[in-house]
């Protein structure tokens, strides 16, 4: 192939976008639907920038129709969302509540109306406050809690939903949830890091059964993680280590038992003086490792990890925001570096090679699992023109690069079967409130007015000829 020929993808390759329910919804009052963490959370003050809440978010809750015209208009042939559990079952428990069941089959079928396949997850870190008032996802009976919920999802939209999700990045519940508190519910716990990523664990296992029970066969059931591509600061022994007991956190302890049946011996023995695991019961292991239909990764900088250099905290830059307290349980010692100066406004490293090499591995640990790329994208400072247009060029080259960087894994041999572009719309961004733009659709706050970016433009035109300009 020479450089100036298009990169060509495959003909069923699945082009498209992806959001979360309480970063676009709003509605939080609404039809039955009662306090997420997230909305405690965000109304805790100092949690939130600037005091920000999804109380309104873009109102997709009353503009889904509208968003889905955008997304028809943009050529997008599946949409990733997530459903909210206080909205469809209030305190996590007992009978749905039909209103927010029927929100979400209208949705799936406005998207089966204009071509394009709905894809749910389960959880994108809404849990129902009432079972944080119980515990939250430290007690085992939240997994039990979940495979209820997911029964009652599974059975009201299976007939028109054939993509699902148990969790989305579970690494961000336990450890930023439960470790560094920089996600709701806001608690430095260490041990509960652990458990939380446990029972995490067994609720996918016991969400999947659940799904299996009430869904046809022909219904794909996955999960999407966020493994880190983690790398050594140096090639020195400490920074191996430094990086070996990162990637075991970050990744291993959530992929390991999913998709090998088993915890890694070396994570157990890094946290042994935190926890002695005695939550793990017998049998919750073959739970958790269920056969599953795909796997969903999402990626958007690497990870360099080192042994402590001496600087201090001013050193750590591990992406996931900034607080007194590690999400790093047994390994707090361990600092983070960038890859390199050319980052996004999130400060986080831009870098496709990461996404080739976490492709790769997958591939090689289960080169039977199709995978799919669930998030990837970029925040930058976008700003309406004069004109009313809104040009992000960074964007669209952070896109480029990383498409390239997903055809050449495919080249070699890689079973990537679609891409769910982050983020459709400009959203409520967690803890960073309404300051960080991930959308390729530029959202006015005060207005909710949608305006397709330059971006969305140019990733039609890549979705509709299935190829990457050269």
């Amino acid at each position: 192939m020479t450089e100036n020929q298009p990169l060509v993808f495959p003909p069923d390759f699945l082009w498209g976008s992806a959001t979360a329910a309480y970063q676009i919804e709003g509605a939080a009052r609404e039809d039955g639907r009662t306090p997420s963490i997230w909305d405690t959370f965000s109304r805790t003050p100092g949690k939130v920038h600037a005091g920000d809440t999804g109380d309104v978010a873009c109102d997709h809750y009353h503009r889904w129709q509208e968003d889905i015209g955008l997304m028809a208009e943009l050529g997008l042939r599946a949409y990733r969302f997530s459903v909210s559990w206080s909205r469809v079952q209030p305190t996590g428990r007992g009978p749905a509540v039909q209103r927010g069941l029927d929100f979400y089959r209208a949705l799936a079928d406005g998207l089966l109306e204009r071509g394009i396949t709905p894809a749910i997850t389960l959880y994108h870190w809404d849990l129902p406050q009432d079972l944080e008032d119980a515990g939250g996802w430290p007690e085992r009976e939240t997994a039990e809690r979940f495979a209820e919920y997911a029964h009652i999802v599974g059975e009201a939209l299976g007939d028109r939903v054939s993509m699902w999700a148990t969790l989305n990045e579970p690494f961000c519940s336990a450890f930023l949830g439960y470790g560094s508190g920089v996600h709701a519910p806001g608690r430095h716990e260490s041990e509960s890091v652990l458990k939380a990523s446990h029972h995490l664990n067994l609720a996918h296992g016991l969400g999947v059964q659940a799904l299996r029970s009430v869904l046809p066969r022909n219904a794909e059931v996955g999960v999407t993680l966020n493994p880190g591509v983690v790398r050594p600061h140096t090639d020195s022994e400490a920074d191996r280590d430094a990086a070996r007991r990162i990637d075991a956190l970050h990744t291993r302890i959530f992929s390991d038992p999913m998709l090998h049946g088993s915890y890694p011996d070396d994570l157990r023995q890094d946290t042994a003086r935190v926890s002695d695991w005695s939550f793990v019961r017998a049998g919750d292991e073959a739970t958790i490792h269920q056969p599953l239909d795909y796997l969903g990764l999402n990626y958007y900088t690497p990870t360099i990890a080192s042994a402590p250099t001496g600087d201090g905290p001013a050193a750590r830059n591990d992406g996931h925001g900034i607080s007194e307290h590690s999400p790093w349980v047994g390994s707090e010692n361990v600092e983070f570096h960038l890859a390199n100066n050319d980052l996004t406004d999130m400060g986080w490293a831009i870098d496709p090679t990461g996404l080739v090499e976490l492709l790769q591995r997958f591939h090689r640990e289960v080169p039977q699992l199709p995978l799919f790329v669930t998030e990837n994208g970029a925040a930058f400072e976008d700003k309406m023109d004069a004109s009313g247009a809104v040009h992000d060029p960074d964007r669209i080259a952070y896109l480029n690069g990383h498409l390239g960087a997903i055809h050449q894994a495919i080249e070699q041999g890689v079973d990537v079967r679609g891409y769910f572009l982050w983020s459709l719309l400009d959203n409520f961004e967690w803890a960073y409130g309404y300051s960080k733009r991930f959308g390729v659709v530029h959202v006015d706050f005060d207005t909710l007015q949608r305006t397709p970016k330059s971006s969305a433009r140019w990733y039609a035109e890549v979705a509709g000829s299935g190829q990457l300009p050269a």
